[in-house]
């Protein structure tokens, strides 16, 4: 679909106001920033903003067991390269158990009977354990990153795929930045645990599991005492965690506050800074950033509490141990090296506990962040094609709106009752107030939305029965506010379809009088356009979208105020390409400007949600009603304008003229 490709959900006019009612006092300076941003929804500020929710699901229960098998589930596919793994950390760790063993023989069998040879060769033989288990470490690390990575790459792209299937009531609910957060900070915890929480949990539990066993084979009662604290470890690292989760999960959602205010701030600097909102947005700003360090700060106190506590026990198991062992010695139950042996696992024994205690925040962190990332993974377009749902292929446009119905938000209604009937080729105006439901009209016919009662039919075909793909394929629309990607100008136009070659976007462009312009930029149809096309005009921009959509080539054309952004010489030159564009073609053209739309073979006058006046310009004009007041209003102002304008221009002129002009004392 020719402009609606183009601008993605690219905003309507309306949707600066839906924004401005969303952000409250922030009004000014975001309804700027709030254009483009959106899909064509021009009643979203009518829409209430108290049962928002902050993210998918927030009022949903967790369930962390869910959430870690739903992880589980994206490392199936990996199955050889964990097994690899898991081998490798089985072999690590039996290594690193063997190193203590080896101290504590080689003291009571070699340094206490003095046998030097024999204590090079338990030396070397130590080395090479020691060797080998920092490459097994190696080999490890190096295959789970390569699982991590692979495992990302599917969540990205799932949650990439989930945004673009999502129909616009989601975006409507829920900002830019909050949603960048799902794919950045939130996909960033997640590849944190994976690549180096899994790996470490495993590992010590290996570790801790193996020192229990070689510690009871060695000495029972050192041993016991070994092992006395660990309960108490156990319940403190337990204890301690249970908050850290609910801590991390409120950072996770503090943060995607701050980057939709961020971002939201960046795209709308020129309103910020033409209606000086800075101020304003600084300490909102400030506030934000306050709850994202007050709730870090709370949630890493907890994290940070945990390690010295279970460094106190592990210095009292080693005291413990010391005096057992040096009376268990003292009666010849126990050698020197068992001692020294013991000390080292005691040293060992407590480093899993620790890593366990930090791998247990970790996690938590983790999955707060992979709760947020279900959460949208969960989520369901509300506009589906339906079973069975048959591709509308060729067309000859023939629309129809059966008593139709609809509301953004229930109770609220935006449609009442609109029925309408556009023959192919026709050109059908919808004019009335803003706020009426015009762009509501098109909304429903591309099938942003579903109706809530009655039917569109084109040719025939409920729309609600053939595929979204194929209807969009269909329609071409062109909107107030473009969106153009960075990219090179011919990449831009050539989005309205894929295939074209570089003579066809040439062709479009020149259909459209927008070669002119390009040729002048710097290296013409191959020049690089800045983030939103921000180096061109707003007139550059919206020729630039015209050709798109010539490209296309739609069986129906939506003109939303297409040509509302360029001056009168300008515009002269886009009527004709139109004109030349929707010979055919049923086309849709919503204006403000009535002087634009007198041509068209029927006009539809919408007042508060419904069709108050149809017919044509002249048969409106001559029944006196809504549109011929509205049509007589229009010009009687401009007339007002152009009174007033004159005197104050011809002041400005003279006094520019004496300005420039010497008086008699200059004389």
């Amino acid at each position: 679909m020719s402009e609606m490709r183009g601008q993605g959900a690219g905003a309507g006019r309306d949707q600066g106001q839906g924004m401005a009612a969303r952000q409250g006092q922030r009004a000014a300076g975001a309804s700027g920033a709030g254009q483009g941003q959106q899909g064509l929804n021009p009643l979203a500020r009518n829409m209430p903003t108290q049962g928002m929710q902050s993210g998918p699901g927030a009022d949903r229960p967790r369930d962390r067991q869910r959430t870690f098998g739903r992880l589980t589930a994206y490392l199936r596919p990996h199955r050889a390269l964990i097994a690899v793994t898991a081998a490798l950390v089985v072999a690590s760790t039996g290594l690193a158990l063997l190193g203590p063993y080896l101290v504590g023989l080689a003291i009571d069998r070699y340094i206490v009977r003095g046998d030097l040879p024999g204590l090079w060769r338990i030396s070397l033989i130590l080395l090479g354990t020691y060797t080998l288990a920092w490459l097994a470490e190696y080999g490890q690390s190096y295959t789970i990153v390569a699982v991590t990575q692979h495992v990302l790459r599917a969540l990205r792209q799932d949650l990439f795929g989930r945004l673009q299937a999502l129909s616009l009531r989601y975006f409507d609910r829920h900002t830019t930045g909050e949603l960048m957060s799902r794919l950045t900070n939130d996909i960033d915890a997640v590849n944190r645990v994976l690549s180096q929480s899994v790996v470490q949990l495993v590992a010590s539990g290996l570790t801790l599991a193996g020192m229990v066993v070689v510690v009871l084979l060695l000495n029972v009662w050192l041993a016991l005492g070994t092992i006395a604290v660990m309960p108490i470890m156990l319940y403190f690292t337990l204890h301690m965690g249970r908050g850290t989760r609910r801590g991390f999960r409120e950072v996770q959602a503090n943060l995607g506050r701050l980057n939709a205010l961020t971002e939201e701030t960046i795209i709308g600097v020129k309103v910020v800074q033409a209606f000086r909102r800075e101020p304003t947005l600084t300490a909102e700003f400030e506030r934000t950033n306050h709850a994202v360090r007050d709730t870090t700060i709370r949630a890493q106190l907890r994290m940070t509490l945990l390690r010295p506590m279970l460094m106190v026990f592990s210095n009292l198991d080693i005291v413990v141990i010391a005096g057992l062992g040096g009376w268990l010695a003292l009666r010849g139950m126990v050698s020197v090296g068992v001692i020294a042996t013991f000390v080292l696992y005691a040293r060992r024994f407590f480093q899993p506990l620790l890593t366990l205690a930090d791998l247990y925040n970790s996690i938590q962190s983790a999955l707060a962040g992979a709760e947020r990332v279900f959460d949208l993974l969960d989520e369901r377009p509300q506009v589906t094609d339906r079973p069975g749902a048959v591709a509308l292929d060729s067309i000859r446009g023939h629309v129809i709106f059966d008593r139709v119905d609809f509301a953004y938000v229930p109770g609220v209604p935006v449609l009442k009752d609109v029925s309408l009937e556009a023959l192919p080729g026709q050109v059908v105006a919808l004019v009335g107030p803003t706020g009426a439901g015009k762009t509501t009209v098109v909304n429903l016919l591309s099938r942003f939305y579903d109706v809530d009662g009655g039917a569109i039919r084109i040719d025939g075909h409920d729309i609600r029965d053939v595929t979204q793909d194929s209807l969009r394929r269909q329609l071409g629309i062109v909107l107030q506010e473009t969106f153009l990607f960075a990219d090179t100008v011919m990449e831009n136009i050539r989005y309205g379809r894929l295939d074209a070659t570089d003579e066809e976007c040439i062709a479009a462009a020149r259909l459209a009088n927008a070669d002119q312009f390009i040729q002048r930029l710097p290296e013409g149809y191959q020049t690089h356009l800045a983030e939103r096309a921000s180096t061109l005009s707003q007139g550059q921009r919206q020729l630039l979208a015209i050709a798109r959509a010539i490209l296309a080539d739609p069986r129906i054309l939506i003109l939303d105020e297409a040509t509302s952004s360029v001056d009168t010489r300008t515009e002269v030159h886009i009527q004709a390409a139109l004109l030349n564009l929707m010979r055919g073609r049923t086309s849709f053209v919503i204006a403000h400007r009535l002087s634009t739309i007198r041509q068209a073979d029927q006009l539809l006058v919408i007042s508060d949600g419904r069709i108050v006046e149809r017919g044509t310009h002249q048969s409106l004009l001559a029944e006196g009603g809504f549109y011929s007041r509205l049509y007589k209003s229009q010009f009687a102002r401009a007339e007002v304008l152009t009174q007033v304008a004159a005197p104050a221009m011809a002041h400005r002129g003279s006094a520019s003229a004496r300005a420039f002009s010497p008086s008699k004392q200059d004389v």
